[in-house]
């Protein structure tokens, strides 16, 4: 992976992808943005949006005037996909849980600590009707240990914009919010303390959205139907309720 000067210095090619996406998607899509005044001027920040598009892993960062470091399936580390990636601050991780979502965390934490702006989709993948899903506890896990705080971010009309299975985006609005920031602070990572932290992280995306909620784990196109989860938060086990899920880690 390639050394960077700093964690606000954007790469050529983030720079040059972004002077020439912006322009095109504040033309097409009509964008409104608001509190943006919410994402601090320097210092590490968790940024953590609903999932609803493809076109979600582009919005973010196109508004954010800092650079945004995504992670990324390691999968997807592959021929010419490897050489963008890395000139666009992309960090790869693997994307099952156990040892694989110990090094997600770890990697997402040097990211952090570097002072950086990190991007993650607590649903871990993209809604499959609209809702908004159950959130993994990756991103409170990262601000217990780094005191990084999570920035709740609402995306509204990006599914209709470009659906599931589309191909070419259509023309229409879409809405970016940035929400006040949740402070979480630095401490151990239990079992209760990190479901409930995420939920409020969850609940603060809906306040933004005003999407319908589902208690449940949202899953890909053709995975089946998701895992209901009762209202008490008793679910899979901490290992697996991470980064679980293929987009967990970030772009879809």
């Amino acid at each position: 992976m390639r050394t960077h000067q700093g964690p606000d210095t954007a790469p050529i090619m983030y720079r040059l992808l972004r002077a020439i996406v912006r322009p095109l998607v504040v033309g097409l899509l009509r964008p409104v943005v608001e509190g943006l005044e919410h994402v601090p001027a320097s210092g590490p920040a968790i940024l953590c949006p609903n999932h609803l598009s493809a076109i979600d892993t582009v919005l973010v960062p196109v508004f954010v005037p800092r650079p945004v470091v995504y992670l990324a399936k390691s999968e997807y580390f592959t021929g010419p996909s490897r050489w963008l990636f890395d000139r666009l601050r992309v960090v790869p991780v693997a994307r099952e849980g156990g040892s694989a979502a110990r090094v997600s965390l770890d990697r997402g934490s040097d990211v952090l600590r570097k002072g950086a702006l990190l991007a993650l989709f607590p649903e871990g993948t993209r809604s499959p009707d609209g809702r908004l899903y159950r959130g993994k506890t990756g991103p409170v896990r990262l601000a217990r240990r780094t005191g990084a705080p999570i920035i709740p971010v609402g995306l509204i009309g990006t599914r209709a914009v470009l659906p599931p299975h589309a191909r070419v985006p259509r023309l229409g609005p879409v809405t970016v919010r940035f929400g006040p920031p949740l402070h979480v602070g630095v401490g151990a990572e239990s079992d209760v303390g990190l479901r409930s932290d995420t939920n409020s992280l969850m609940q603060a995306i809906r306040s933004l959205t005003g999407q319908a909620y589902v208690d449940a784990y949202a899953r890909p196109p053709g995975a089946g139907d998701a895992h209901d989860v009762p209202p008490d938060g008793n679910g899979p086990p901490a290992d697996d309720d991470r980064f679980r899920g293929p987009d967990a880690e970030g772009p879809a």
